[in-house]
């Protein structure tokens, strides 16, 4: 739960308390000066409810963009991801809107009453879908297909598609459901000892997972097998066995799991457990082996992380006809990492698989077009010394090869391309690139062992590990950033730097801009790709992106400093390269990606709650529909308590002023007068006077960088400001017309800073001049952000106009977001890394020191310009300016 405010029951009184005394230690030095606990509580809560929804935000981004990627519909999943994701969802949701109502103090029924039908929508389809369960125990291969994923795991499901719907040959056998499973848990009565050893597991102790996992593995190994489940087994492993030829021997098997929950034996190869050729005497050993293998250490952490129950999680298990292989080995219908080579890639060892994914062996390597008919580009010929075969009493064993054939290649030309040819067929039904293990057997006779998406490498690694090579003939403007959507898009560059420039957007454009932003949406139907500066992979952008299927790079550092307005790029969102020119070769890769899963009943079941969770209708803070009311789904509760938690923490400062016996004073050479409260690791534990701090006492990574930009030594032997008279009257006389707080502002005589080790929120009111600055500056940059205000001024309104547009200038050349109303200033930078917010917040220190009494200057359009000029150049003396002044005088 979030934090609340302290109310009138003891105990939660005291629980919250003992929370922010553990949270923020300076609580304790401040009860012993006889300050009250709901003095501090006003600080401290507000703080903690702030990062609580930061936290949730940043979690529900993560939960849409792994929604999204399910629903592109080419990867396996079960009702045990759509459920763990939506009860993840209204987690967190509702965790973001308590922890508002706990900043602000006051209740959103609107938000509420939506949350809570969304909640009533997902429950009632929890009820009405019950996991899919086989009424059978058993079901032979030849009845499998992909929809019974629920209830024999995606293993089987693909042999069965490959068998039923391709007609591709297979080894012949049967699945042991999930049904099965369940019968095993009961008969055993392991369902509450599993839950019980499961309270133990703590996620940041490996050794108490391990401890756990081998306990309840050991409770598999313990049981009993019931007699009808065994007996099932056995008369299916007799039905096998009899549909073989005469004179065949003792059939051994290969058992295979097969499991359910999140499709993990997809994405974390090896968790779970295999055994090759068992005999007939050891399969209900072999059993309870595969089933207690769904404990695995890494199966537990998966299971935790991804937020599955035991419940969702159960064991299928495919019994497969063992294959005596000549030969076997793993095809991947494209290259792994160069993804302009599509080509089938096919590596080979004698004897059976195992040595040819472990490594044991190098394999030999074949290319193959995916021409018709396949044609044979290459081939890589190794020594093959050892080899794994199948034992005529069971299991598997090790023996030499001899020299002659260690050196001969394990396929000849025509095998190479008839394997080939079904992992072509493979990848066209499955509709993505597959991942094949096949065999061929005494007679010579290709057989599918198993067949899987391919897990290309994550964006991050494949950009740090390409090995294509740039297309040769067209100029690399960039190379780098965060693919957020991978593909390939060719257009005209259009630097989006306000909203006149994204309402001027061009069809078939290239958006560029500094840094991501929803409203971007408005032009995405039209854009080719989209490139940014900054930006976060699981932020709101991102998101959409991913929905309009745009290829996107994010954090190129450099897009908009690099890339001419206008010029024809091509953004190959696979390698990372953006190249000057439209590329044909990268254009080729365009292709619609496969969508296996749609037709599937799961599939329709995410697609339903996805909807109510992952379309973004608020997207424009400054519409008046930008409120509670407008809210229809999570994604619009997450973007509007996001951008008002921002909006409530400038509430900070004011109550800053009315509690100001809380703070200690910033001795420094600095024109303001500024006082500090210090919500936790703020300031350095040891400080020479505790009322008064110098800046190497400073322990708070962003108000740090403010006062090290405050105290540039350049800005501290500023010469005098030269003055212009007419300014001067204007100045004198705004000050005798103008009444005291005129128009409500609240120009004191003090400056606040509000800190922890990465939050600050500082207020300067010095003079007629207000300004407010929060930030957040972690380690991780998708909750880092600035929001900066600026207004007032001793001048006439056009002078202080030109102070707001100079203030806009240097902002906007520092990357951040600005606008500009009157005299005020509001500017935004938001998802930077903690080094690059620190430099940006270390020239917002200079630049409230460069800019003071400034308004006896703004005397004309181009003292804008020639201000702006001199504090990008870092010329605080403004040399330049008064150079400039002196040349036009003499003229």
């Amino acid at each position: 739960m979030a934090p609340v405010l302290p109310g009138s029951c003891g105990v939660m009184r005291k629980r919250l308390n003992m929370f922010l005394d553990k949270i923020f230690p300076f609580r304790k030095k401040h009860k012993k000066q006889g300050l009250s606990d709901a003095l501090m509580n006003a600080f401290t809560v507000k703080y903690v409810n702030f990062k609580t929804l930061l936290e949730s935000n940043s979690e529900l981004l993560k939960i849409i963009s792994n929604i999204e990627e399910k629903l592109r519909g080419d990867t396996l999943f079960g009702m045990s991801f759509v459920n763990a994701m939506t009860v993840r969802t209204v987690f967190h949701v509702s965790r973001m809107v308590q922890s508002f109502e706990s900043m602000s103090g006051r209740k959103y029924p609107e938000l509420l009453e939506i949350l809570s039908g969304i909640h009533e929508v997902f429950r009632q389809d929890l009820e009405q879908r019950k996991p899919a369960k086989s009424p059978e125990v058993i079901l032979r291969h030849d009845r499998v297909t992909k929809e019974m994923m629920e209830f024999v795991g995606g293993k089987n499901a693909n042999l069965g598609e490959v068998l039923n719907r391709l007609r591709l040959p297979i080894p012949a056998g049967f699945a042991i459901t999930t049904t099965a499973f369940d019968r095993f848990i009961e008969a055993n009565d392991l369902g509450d000892e599993i839950r019980r050893r499961k309270m133990e597991l703590d996620l940041i102790d490996p050794e108490v997972i391990l401890r756990v996992s081998e306990s309840i593995q050991q409770l598999f190994h313990d049981s009993k097998v019931p007699p009808d489940l065994e007996r099932a087994i056995m008369e299916a492993y007799e039905d096998l066995a009899g549909r073989r030829g005469p004179g065949q021997g003792e059939l051994k098997i290969a058992m295979r799991s097969s499991a359910i929950g999140e499709d993990s034996e997809l994405s974390f190869a090896g968790q779970y457990l295999s055994v090759l050729n068992v005999p007939p005497e050891n399969i209900m050993h072999e059993y309870k082996r595969v089933l207690a293998s769904l404990f695995t250490p890494q199966a537990i952490t998966y299971r935790l992380h991804m937020g599955i129950t035991f419940e969702d999680a159960a064991m299928s298990v495919a019994c497969l006809e063992m294959i005596r292989a000549k030969v076997s080995g793993v095809m991947y219908t494209r290259h792994p990492f160069n993804l302009l080579e599509d080509r089938v890639i096919i590596n080979a060892v004698w004897g059976l698989g195992p040595y040819a994914v472990e490594g044991v062996v190098t394999p030999d390597t074949y290319t193959v077009s995916k021409s018709s008919p396949p044609v044979m580009l290459d081939s890589r010929i190794t020594p093959k010394p050892v080899r794994l075969v199948a034992k005529e009493d069971g299991y598997i064993g090790e023996v030499q090869v001899d020299e002659e054939t260690q050196k001969q290649p394990c396929l000849t030309e025509e095998q190479a391309l008839a394997l080939a040819s079904h992992a072509k067929v493979l990848e066209e039904h499955f509709g993505c690139a597959q991942d094949i293990e096949w065999a061929i057997n005494q007679n010579d006779e290709i057989v599918i062992l198993q067949t899987r998406p391919l897990h290309l490498q994550s964006h991050e690694e494949r950009r740090r590990s390409a090995t294509s090579e740039p297309v040769p003939g067209y100029p690399v403007l960039l190379e780098g950033g965060d693919i957020v959507c991978p593909g390939v898009g060719s257009g005209p560059a259009h630097i989006v730097r306000s909203m006149d420039d994204l309402l001027s957007f061009p069809a078939g454009g290239v958006l560029v801009a500094s840094t991501s932003s929803p409203q971007y949406v408005i032009v995405m139907q039209q854009a080719q790709a989209i490139l940014t500066d900054s930006g976060s992979i699981t932020g709101h952008m991102a998101s959409l992106a991913r929905d309009f299927r745009i290829p996107a790079i994010l954090n190129t550092q450099k897009a908009t400093s690099t890339i001419r307005p206008g010029a024809e790029i091509t953004v190959d969102a696979y390698s990372g390269r953006i190249y000057l020119g439209k590329v044909p070769q990268l254009m080729e890769l365009r292709v619609p990606r496969g969508s296996m899963m749609k037709d599937t009943p799961v599939y329709e079941i995410l697609r339903r709650r996805a909807d109510l969770i992952i379309p973004l209708n608020l997207v424009d803070p400054k519409s008046p529909e930008f409120a509670p009311r407008s809210c229809k789904t999570v994604h619009d509760i997450m973007r509007l308590l996001h951008e008002l938690s921002y909006t409530e923490l400038f509430q900070l400062s004011d109550l800053a002023t009315d509690y100001g016996s809380i703070s200690v004073q910033l001795e420094a050479p600095i024109p303001l007068e500024l006082f500090i409260i210090d919500l936790g690791k703020g300031i350095s534990d040891v400080v020479r006077n505790p009322h008064k701090i110098i800046p190497e006492e400073i322990t708070s990574v962003p108000f740090g960088a403010v006062v090290k930009g405050m105290l540039h030594d350049d800005l501290r032997r500023t010469e005098p400001r030269p003055v212009n008279l007419r300014g001067f009257f204007s100045v004198m006389s705004q000050q005798i017309l103008t009444a005291p707080n005129m128009g409500g502002e609240r120009f004191g005589d003090r400056s606040y800073a509000i800190i922890s080790d990465h939050y600050l929120n500082f207020s300067s009111r010095v003079g007629y001049h207000y300004s407010i600055l929060d930030t957040f500056c972690g380690p991780s940059p998708v909750k880092n952000h600035v929001n900066f205000q600026f207004k007032g001024g001793a001048a006439d309104e056009a002078r202080r106009n030109r102070r707001a547009r100079l203030i806009r200038r240097i902002l906007e050349e520092l990357g951040f977001l600005v606008e500009v109303t009157a005299d005020r200033v509001t500017a935004r930078l938001v998802k930077q890394e903690q080094n690059v917010l620190a430099d940006k917040l270390d020239h917002l220190g200079r630049l409230l020191i460069f800019t003071r009494q400034m308004d006896m200057l703004m005397a004309t359009e181009d003292t804008v310009n020639h201000l702006a000029e001199c504090f990008l150049s870092g010329d605080y003396c403004m040399e330049n300016y008064q150079n400039q002044r002196a040349t036009g005088s003499n003229a």
